[in-house]
């Protein structure tokens, strides 16, 4: 009987760009999984991410503002706007969606508790420590102390979705292996730029006026218009190619943007004394637990690693990583008995 698996991935390579990545001709995953009647390789993706404890959780994870109570972006958020976007232009640009937006819902999910300052913390005590390759560490082996077993291309996509600070947003030959990666990445980009700025004009950190003009003329002025211009500017260069662009007035705009908040809201006073604040909380989370392991052995809800670990410290690391921003500051208070007055 044929199936309806067999149909969509016929739709596929009748309808998809040359450029876009099909399911039938995945690379598949590290141990063999059985084919879905209904669901191809990257929709079972899909699916497992977003049914894990690890997408939960990104829910009580910070994305810029830290230490606030309010409708400020988290992980999650954060998580479906990247998706929305990417989805968006994967099908202006006929790419396979449903890799999209596997690899857009898995790229953060190796996010610690409190953004890149928990992030910067742990990186004290486990050297090399960055979101995308615990992202992958995640998917591959901490989800349900097994991992998912996704594929080759939604795992190359999550590990490769970051440029950092001084890299390229268009990737060069270490960038991701699909279009469909390369899409996530500049859709992360995008996502990011866009509602930090949203984020820091309601929490009092910028006003509208202090965006450049040489900005907004490209961008425009609303937070809908500078995204409509970035994801134009990705499909109208992207269009007749086959790999994706951006149009270059719309990136330089996009890399004015990122520098513009990098010394307006992310290196600003309150940014950096609230980024020291959980600095010490997770350093001193991270310094505890390697005396006291037992408080790991003890949570029921941490699932260690399916293989051996290579020291102590790989194992902490695991754990506070995957720590909540509420679960980080109450362990706190629980083992300096709320002496350290960090918050």
């Amino acid at each position: 009987m044929r199936t309806i698996r067999l149909d969509i991935e016929d739709r596929e390579k009748s309808f998809l760009s040359p450029a876009a990545s099909f399911s039938a001709e995945s690379r598949g995953a590290e141990f063999k999984r059985e084919k879905d009647d209904i669901r191809t390789l990257y929709m079972q993706d899909r699916d497992r991410i977003i049914h894990s404890e690890y997408f939960r959780r990104l829910k009580d994870k910070a994305q810029v503002i830290m230490l606030s109570v309010g409708d400020f972006r988290t992980r999650l958020t954060h998580t479906l706007e990247v998706m929305q976007i990417a989805r968006s232009i994967a099908r202006a640009l006929r790419l396979n969606e449903d890799l999209t937006e596997a690899i857009a819902l898995g790229h953060d999910l190796g996010h610690s508790p409190f953004g890149h300052a928990g992030e910067k913390a742990i990186a004290k005590y486990y050297k090399g420590f960055h979101h995308s390759t615990h992202s992958l560490r995640v998917v591959e082996h901490l989800e349900k102390g097994k991992g998912l077993n996704l594929t080759f291309e939604v795992r190359d996509g999550i590990v490769k979705h970051t440029k950092g600070k001084s890299g390229k947003l268009i990737a060069d030959s270490l960038g991701p292996a699909t279009n469909e990666g390369m899409l996530v990445r500049i859709s992360d980009t995008i996502a990011y730029s866009n509602h930090d700025v949203d984020d820091a004009i309601r929490y009092g950190l910028l006003k509208f006026e202090d965006i450049p003009k040489s900005i907004t003329k490209i961008l425009g002025h609303s937070y809908g218009d500078r995204v409509d211009a970035m994801v134009m500017g990705v499909i109208k260069s992207s269009m007749e190619k086959m790999e994706i662009d951006i149009d270059e007035k719309v990136l330089k705009a996009i890399n004015d943007l990122r520098d513009f908040m990098f010394k307006k809201v992310y290196e600003s006073k309150i940014i950096l004394e609230d980024s020291e604040r959980v600095y010490k909380i997770v350093s001193t989370i991270f310094e505890y637990l390697l005396k006291h392991k037992e408080i790991i052995e003890e949570d029921k809800l941490f699932k260690k690693a399916n293989i051996p670990y290579k020291s102590e410290e790989e194992l902490v690391k695991d754990y506070v990583a995957h720590l909540t921003d509420s679960e980080a500051i109450a362990l706190h208070k629980k083992i300096t008995y709320g002496k350290l007055n960090y918050i």
